[in-house]
């Protein structure tokens, strides 16, 4: 457990760096995010000798994982248009997290968000952080609650309600679809899927 939470705090300053607004102006958001993406899941790996278990190649999980990622953005899609009704800040609060792609590559950041971001973040979160908790005394139910609190209180130096409340529930969707599902293969390939389509291919904002 002291190896789970030194890697939490890892991931925990990475956020602070990436995300605060005194140390986000000071670095490209695109180049830390891709080294995080490279410690944790070098960290999720030496931790967990055995974390090649944790992926089935099949047909149906495979096509969960694209589907969910459809759905998702569906979802995203729906939230911004009824948040934009309710909440006069919700726009221009999502219009402030797609502004951190402004003079990027948008070739680079695909790649980036389908073959390395994306597929490290639930390696790191739910393939360690809640699969190591779920093995805990905690079981499966508290270990899926406390990694989606964490997944999403690590987005609160942004200090962005919508952001703050894209994580949570993106951390609720895709931590129930692997406690349930149990193949990390099929939330990598929903989160890869869906940050290229809502970043870039598909954006909502």
């Amino acid at each position: 457990m002291k190896k789970l939470v030194v890697a939490i705090s890892i991931a925990a300053i990475f956020w602070f760096v990436m995300f605060s607004p005194w140390t986000s102006p000071h670095i490209n958001f695109w180049y830390v995010m891709a080294v995080a993406a490279g410690v944790l899941t070098l960290l999720s790996f030496t931790f967990r000798k055995d974390w090649k278990s944790q992926f089935s190649f099949n047909v149906k999980d495979i096509a969960l994982g694209v589907g969910s990622a459809v759905v998702l953005w569906g979802v995203f899609y729906l939230g911004n248009e009824i948040s934009g009704l309710l909440f006069d800040f919700a726009h221009p609060q999502v219009g402030d997290v797609y502004a951190m792609k402004d003079g990027q590559n948008q070739l680079f950041l695909a790649l980036a968000l389908l073959f390395w971001i994306g597929p490290a973040e639930e390696i790191f979160w739910r393939g360690y952080v809640q699969r190591t908790l779920s093995e805990s005394k905690l079981g499966d139910m508290k270990a899926f609650i406390i990694t989606t609190l964490i997944y999403a209180l690590v987005h609160i130096w942004a200090f962005n309600f919508m952001l703050f409340m894209a994580a949570l529930f993106c951390g609720v969707f895709w931590g129930f679809i692997y406690m349930k599902n149990r193949n990390l293969l099929t939330v990598l390939i929903s989160h890869a899927i869906w940050d290229v389509a809502v970043f870039i291919l598909f954006p909502i904002s």
